[in-house]
């Protein structure tokens, strides 16, 4: 068994979707209804907002694939991990999610975070 729910998997399938047909069946599988997501380029709500938000970016980087980069860490229903975007062997973008789940363990929150966490500042 994963280390996380299923529904990360169904998540992630949908942005690799290229079938846009097929984008709405990955995220109701799961997605809570009202889904919450957010990281610094968007932020949406429901399941239409954010299968907009997948359409989108399939249609300005149809070349890409998206991957979970490390392992999950989680605790209380929530859940860590580094994921990239990438075309063939480059690197386009890569960032952290902090995402919640329900009780039925389907994703209700999606934070993202893009690029590495900034080092300490010299002043602390």
């Amino acid at each position: 068994m994963a280390d996380y729910p299923p529904a990360f998997d169904h998540m992630l399938a949908a942005w690799n979707e290229h079938d846009p047909g097929k984008i709405r069946g990955h995220l109701e599988r799961g997605l809570t209804p009202d889904i919450h997501f957010v990281d610094p380029s968007i932020e949406t709500r429901g399941l239409d907002e954010f299968e907009a938000n997948v359409r989108e970016f399939r249609s300005r980087l149809p070349d890409v694939r998206c991957l979970r980069s490390s392992g999950v860490d989680n605790h209380h229903n929530l859940f860590r991990y580094h994921w990239e975007i990438r075309r063939g062997d480059e690197l386009v973008l890569a960032g952290f999610d902090v995402v919640e789940v329900d009780d039925s363990n389907a994703v209700s929150r999606v934070l993202g975070f893009f690029g590495p966490v900034p080092p300490v500042s010299p002043a602390g």
